[in-house]
């Protein structure tokens, strides 16, 4: 393996963190950047270089140039559904206006490859097939949906026209340890720190909605392929696009139901009212990634187990 300069964008949130993890235990020089708005700086590894700055910042040129990237995995995201439905300004400033900021750096310094992070959680829309396929419409219900298929749109643009060469892979719902149990996002790390308060445990609408949840080392496997995979000059958005999925619906009742039996404890469940933009069905199929020998190796079961234990502090940091 050849050394690579990595640049991971909110690589002091939950999911990033982990991947910036991988590259340096691929022997990679990583570099972080994150504004901490949400991200913790304890997330960030010790060997990595750490620079605060948002990615809409000008600035963000300075640091291409003078680090000279081989590679950037693009982690950095508004991704609350319910913040983009209040304030779709503040969702496309970051989420578009930030790729773009982003890409024309990338162009400019010549990066040999972005490895994008979209969503199959809401590209897709409501799909009429689950487990969905890439080929599926694209049909967002949220402006949220709506800046991370533009992305991908701009993505391809970026390809055709000045040959930047580019992975999206569509997330499912991932979970895992370091997963902010205090934020919006992340029913997982939210139920578990309920659950470990003795607090109720809130679901919105009837909790038979369902979602694909993939475990958070199986997510970081699948960037380190995509890294590295060999892709074609696409056709389409989805000649270079793979879902990151299970395959599986799993109900937030089934979800509260597993934790309970996790934490040996019952505090209680409070229905409201459903959020608004939220998908009532969604699980990806991701075969194409499979066929490239990705899979998920981590049980729902087992995954929720290894976040437990962490939110509660008496297993893996991370």
């Amino acid at each position: 393996m050849t050394t690579r300069r990595v640049l991971v964008t909110g690589g002091a949130g939950f999911i990033g963190s982990h991947v910036a993890d991988a590259y340096l235990a691929r022997g990679d020089e990583v570099w972080v950047v994150d504004n901490l708005s949400t991200g913790k700086r304890q997330n960030v590894p010790g060997l990595a270089h750490f620079v605060e700055l948002d990615i809409g910042d000008p600035a963000l040129a300075t640091l291409f140039r003078e680090a000279r990237f081989t590679l950037v995995n693009h982690h950095a995201a508004q991704i609350d559904v319910r913040v983009s439905v209040a304030d779709p300004v503040l969702d496309a400033r970051i989420n578009t206006l930030g790729l773009l900021n982003l890409l024309e750096a990338a162009r400019a310094y010549r990066v040999r490859r972005i490895v994008y992070i979209s969503s199959g959680g809401v590209v897709y829309g409501e799909p009429e097939q689950r487990p969905t396929p890439e080929a599926a419409p694209k049909l967002p219900l949220s402006p949220y949906g709506v800046s991370k298929l533009a992305a991908e749109q701009y993505l391809y643009y970026y390809r055709r026209v000045h040959g930047l060469e580019y992975v999206a892979l569509r997330y499912g719902n991932v979970y895992g340890p370091r997963q902010d149990p205090r934020g919006e996002a992340g029913v997982v790390a939210i139920f578990c720190e309920r659950l470990l308060r003795g607090e109720p445990l809130t679901i919105y609408g009837d909790g038979e909605q369902t979602r694909d949840y993939v475990f958070v080392e199986d997510v970081v496997a699948a960037n380190l392929l995509a890294s590295d995979l060999a892709v074609p000059e696409p056709a389409d958005l989805d000649a270079v696009a793979f879902n990151v999925g299970t395959r599986v619906e799993t109900t937030v009742n089934r979800l509260a139901d597993l934790l309970e039996a996790i934490a040996k404890r019952r505090t209680g469940r409070l229905h409201a009212a459903p959020r608004a933009g939220e998908l009532r069905h969604s699980a990806l199929r991701g075969d194409r990634l499979r066929a490239r020998g990705w899979r998920p190796r981590v049980t729902l079961e087992e995954g929720l187990r290894r976040t437990f234990e962490s939110v509660a502090g008496t297993g893996e940091g991370g």
